[in-house]
């Protein structure tokens, strides 16, 4: 069991390290240093901003979870919460949401599993959001999407793929419906909490203010990647190619630690389906990572010392 938590632990730092050396391949080392030496960091300062709003906010939504639970904890607390579980996320991921709840059952006695379930809610909010920029993104690229696959890939197999995929579809959600036992039922319970999850977010007493908080959360997020394009000089990305890197992005840091090494492959590989320079677009896949990623050590490393420092009376 423990060989499996270490293994856990660093396989997804090997991959880290390896996607690191494959995405340094792709540019020289020098040239990279040049684009860091030659960047408007006031772009970048602005993008960490919106990063900052959006951690803030996530801080204050979370009290529209505890709260119909009975606990009002100190917004200062679950702002220190917060960024103490993105740093502990880099080193291993997904224990943040572990170590949010730690923190919140020290300092203001919410229990573990309380407060770790409102948690999960919290993250199946993130998750339809993330769909729905998904969606967004299908809606306005569409054109560009179709003509991209229709390019690369015979649309008659396509056509039948998606068909395969709808009936095969259909086929699981019956037989899931119908378990009574073994792994089907296991997944038709998981699915039955997410929905109970998602619902209870509607009936919730201050649903409208979760919702603007949840989508204020993400517009930031897009803010961020947004804003810190023109750090880099001649960068020129569609709002499209806006939209699709930052998809990119956002699932490379849900596979590896924080998105270490495959943070910059993913943002440039969607860049360059918009025709950008590999270069320019790999420089600024470093920037926009190093730039978060620095934001979170930072402010997480803060916040891990000011914890006990600001309970120090309890």
């Amino acid at each position: 069991m423990n060989i499996k938590k270490i293994l856990k632990t660093i396989l997804p730092l090997v991959l880290g390290g390896f996607l690191v050396w494959y995405s340094l391949s792709k540019i020289s080392l020098d040239v990279l240093i040049g684009y860091f030496k030659d960047a408007k960091y006031g772009w970048i300062v602005l993008g960490l901003f919106f990063g900052i709003l959006s951690h803030l906010s996530r801080a204050y939504r979370w009290k529209f979870m505890l709260e119909p639970l009975g606990f009002k904890p100190k917004y200062t607390n679950s702002v220190l919460a917060v960024l103490v579980g993105y740093l502990v996320n880099l080193a291993i991921p997904r224990a943040g949401e572990i170590s949010r709840a730690t923190v919140m059952a020290n300092y203001e006695k919410i229990p573990f599993e309380k407060g770790f379930g409102t948690i999960v809610a919290e993250r199946i909010a993130d998750l339809i959001m993330m769909l729905s920029i998904v969606a967004v993104t299908l809606f306005v690229q569409f054109d560009f999407i179709y003509d991209l696959l229709t390019k690369n890939f015979n649309p008659t197999k396509i056509i039948i793929g998606l068909t395969v995929l709808i009936l095969g579809f259909y086929i699981l959600t019956s037989f899931i419906k119908k378990a009574k036992s073994g792994f089907l039922l296991k997944i038709k319970t998981f699915v039955a909490g997410l929905l109970e999850g998602v619902t209870s977010i509607f009936k919730m007493k201050n649903k409208w203010a979760f919702i603007f908080h949840t989508v204020f959360i993400w517009v930031m997020y897009v803010a961020m990647f947004w804003a810190t394009i023109p750090a880099i000089e001649g960068l020129h990305v569609p709002f499209g190619g806006i939209l699709i890197g930052f998809i990119a992005g956002g699932f490379s840091i849900a596979a590896t630690n924080g998105g270490i090494g495959l943070y910059p492959i993913a943002v440039a590989g969607a860049l360059a389906l918009f025709d950008v320079p590999t270069e320019p677009a790999t420089a600024f896949g470093w920037i926009m990572w190093t730039a978060q990623t620095a934001m979170i050590i930072i402010f997480g490393g803060l916040a891990f010392f000011a914890l006990p420092i600001y309970n120090k009376n309890k």
